[in-house]
């Protein structure tokens, strides 16, 4: 059986997923998302960011959808994503295995406090 690309999913991967959950992002916007919600520990290049978003779409977990036609959206080259109900499906589960594995964190005294 071959392996599936988003089997484990990407950390890039779900990280564009969690930047689509609020709302929908042009591939900059994603971007800049990713960085901030990381607190700058993650930075995507571009070729990361196309790379995955194309593996993203080919698995149906994001649409492209047309582009907003906004002030600072100037551009009619912009495509903006959209998560779909399969990719919210994904990020909810990856999130509650993360949330298992950081109770284990805690229980083994591995990781304290509320920040984490």
């Amino acid at each position: 059986m071959p392996k599936r690309k988003l089997d484990p999913l990407p950390s890039a991967a779900l990280n564009i997923l969690l930047a689509l959950a609020g709302e929908d992002l042009h591939g900059y916007a994603i971007m800049r998302q990713v960085e901030q919600q990381t607190s700058g520990r993650v930075r995507l290049g571009p070729g990361t960011l196309y790379g995955s978003l194309r593996t993203l779409l080919e698995a149906n977990l994001i649409v492209e959808i047309e582009g907003s036609s906004g002030p600072e959206d100037n551009s009619e080259r912009r495509r903006y994503y959209h998560l779909t109900s399969a990719g919210l499906k994904l990020v909810r589960s990856e999130v509650e295995g993360l949330a298992q594995t950081l109770r284990i964190a805690r229980a083994k005294r591995i990781l304290r406090g509320a920040d984490v």
